[in-house]
């Protein structure tokens, strides 16, 4: 149940500030303006997706070539595409969390919280992995 208001109260709350956002912008910049600023951030955001996903996969593939595993790089990959996915959503503020999810500085912050997570639903049982 309280996953659920959790999700209701996202769904409202996170448009509303990339509407206000997006006001915002528009008084200081123009209408025009913003929508291009929207447009140009998104096809960055694309662009760095792209070039640092080809990054983590090409590292993925030589640690595995080296009989590693790749932890940590598969944490850098599901932060590049949730941050892909945010820069595609039109706003300032997912914009925001998308860039600091693909840009390679600001992605520790995130791993970090994500094996947390991890280790946490592990230790309580509820998350399943599969091993060949």
């Amino acid at each position: 149940m309280i996953k659920r208001n959790w999700l209701w109260a996202a769904l409202f709350i996170i448009p509303a500030t990339e509407l206000f956002g997006f006001i915002l912008v528009s008084s200081w910049f123009g209408a025009s303006k913003t929508l291009l600023l929207l447009i140009s951030t998104s096809l960055i955001g694309l662009l760095m997706m792209r070039f640092e996903g080809s990054k983590v996969l090409q590292d993925s593939r030589q640690q595995m070539q080296e009989g590693r595993i790749p932890g940590r790089t598969m944490l850098d990959g599901l932060c590049i595409f949730f941050g892909g996915l945010l820069l595609i959503i039109p706003g300032f503020i997912t914009d925001i969390i998308g860039f600091t999810l693909v840009f390679p500085l600001t992605r520790p912050l995130y791993r970090g919280f994500l094996l947390k997570w991890i280790e946490k639903k592990m230790k309580n049982g509820t998350f399943t992995y599969y091993k060949r």
